[in-house]
């Protein structure tokens, strides 16, 4: 299985989420591109066989622009999509919380939910991180 992790950070924790993302894919034997947005060429994303989309969330709950560029420069809607995102409940509360995570999962249709981390993926969170991850690919293998 070849999967991209496509992420925009400004932080660091949406950077440290993909790292553990597709260390953790790798050790399951999942071919893993890693790609930052607005930072690294255009994709290909229907040499894909899943796609992690990574975001934080920016301004009152608005995904980032480049995010938003990276989703016009794919082109069209791929159906193979995961998202997962980054932020703070002091800023905004839950009713903001990684709301960018929420529209692209809405925009997308994705099968999954979106994953949600609190600032850093360490401690804790990282198990989040990993059993969200085994959910998603337990789903793609049942589905090949």
């Amino acid at each position: 299985m070849k999967t991209l992790i496509a992420y925009l950070s400004y932080s660091g924790n949406t950077m440290e989420t993909a790292d553990i993302m597709a260390d953790y894919l790798e050790t399951d034997g999942v071919i893993v591109d890693l790609h930052r947005i607005g930072i690294d060429p255009p994709v290909d994303a229907s040499a894909y066989d899943l796609i992690f989309i990574g975001t934080f969330t920016w301004d009152m709950g608005a995904t980032p622009d480049e995010v938003k560029d990276f989703v016009l420069e794919v082109g069209y809607k791929p159906d193979n999509v995961a998202i997962f995102g980054t932020g703070e409940t002091q800023f905004g509360g839950d009713d903001l919380f990684c709301l960018a995570v929420n529209k692209l999962v809405t925009f997308y249709q994705s099968r999954w939910s979106g994953l949600k981390v609190e600032q850093s993926p360490r401690g804790s969170q990282e198990n989040i991180v990993k059993n969200w991850l085994e959910g998603v690919l337990h789903d793609v293998k049942s589905l090949t």
